[in-house]
């Protein structure tokens, strides 16, 4: 996993990442390179980390001339997150979000924009965590700081 992310990390933040490079990074997350899926990670990928939705992935990709189904866009952002390429975060069980940020960190959620915005790993600490049952381990904590306007 170790290499998958280090090999994701070299993409973020530079605009107009190349199919060759995200083909990589989807073989090595063991997914096939398919034009879709291509095309979807470079969306996604190609600029740094950020926070989607479905919705927002697939006007993204229609405006950039991709011919996709919402259906395609949840499919491969579940498969993404399956493979490890993403975090999912639901929020309320209204509507889930995708984070290409896959460290250990938390956010906040601007409820009026529906915003997602990181905070640091290091600016909340968690005590008196249950111990879990004895065949499981914590894998992270989800916190998630809900935010109005004053």
């Amino acid at each position: 996993m170790t290499g998958l992310v280090t090999g994701m990390r070299s993409l973020a933040g530079r605009p107009g990442t190349r199919g060759v490079e995200i083909g990589a990074l989807l073989r090595r997350a063991n997914l096939r390179p398919t034009r879709q899926r291509v095309a979807l990670a470079t969306l996604l990928f190609g600029n740094g980390d950020r926070h989607v939705t479905a919705e927002i992935l697939h006007e993204e990709a229609v405006a950039a001339g991709e011919k996709v189904s919402l259906a395609t866009v949840y499919n491969t952002l579940h498969q993404f997150q399956r493979a490890g390429l993403l975090r999912e975060i639901a929020i309320g069980g209204q509507r889930a979000y995708f984070d290409t940020n896959i460290s250990n960190h938390n956010h906040f959620f601007v409820e009026a924009e529906g915003q997602l915005i990181d905070i640091p790993g290091s600016s909340i600490r968690v005590d008196g965590l249950p111990e879990p049952p004895e065949h499981l381990e914590i894998s992270y904590i989800d916190v998630v700081v809900r935010l109005v306007s004053k």
